[in-house]
């Protein structure tokens, strides 16, 4: 019986642990939209990896093109309203899942769509990274 209260004390505690981890990703996610909205490169720059790919409506590019976009503006993006969001963690990556309207400025003319937004972090030694960021168009 007490071997059995101890199982079931564990996978409480590892609940907890596991529904932290999916709250940092969720605040860090919000985080992200609202350096995105500042144009905020710098730490944009430090929360995404080395490796990150950026998947848009017009294509797909690395870290260095999507920070050098945000910084200039060719997208600004200005506000996400999150609707909905989903967190799973497998190992050491986390999958969010955003269903976002989003606002946004691209090529000079200010445009409106609804997303369904795929973010994959890594942990890593210094915390989370980002390594894929993906828009899929949802809606008419």
């Amino acid at each position: 019986m007490l071997a059995a209260g101890l199982m079931l004390g564990s996978q409480a505690a590892f609940a907890q642990v596991e529904n932290s981890a999916e709250q940092k990703i969720i605040a860090l996610s919000k985080t992200k939209w609202q350096w995105m909205a500042d144009k905020n490169a710098d730490s944009l720059a430090a929360l995404f990896d080395e490796k990150a790919v950026f998947v848009h409506m017009g294509g797909s590019w690395g870290k260095q093109q999507e920070v050098n976009i945000i910084k200039s503006g060719g997208i600004h993006y200005k506000k996400a309203d999150i609707h909905k969001v989903s967190v799973n963690i497998i190992g050491s990556t986390a999958i969010l899942l955003n269903r976002i309207t989003l606002l946004a400025v691209v090529g000079g003319r200010e445009v409106t769509n609804e997303f369904e937004v795929t973010e994959v972090y890594v942990q890593q030694k210094e915390g989370w990274k980002l390594g894929s960021l993906s828009f899929t168009k949802v809606g008419g």
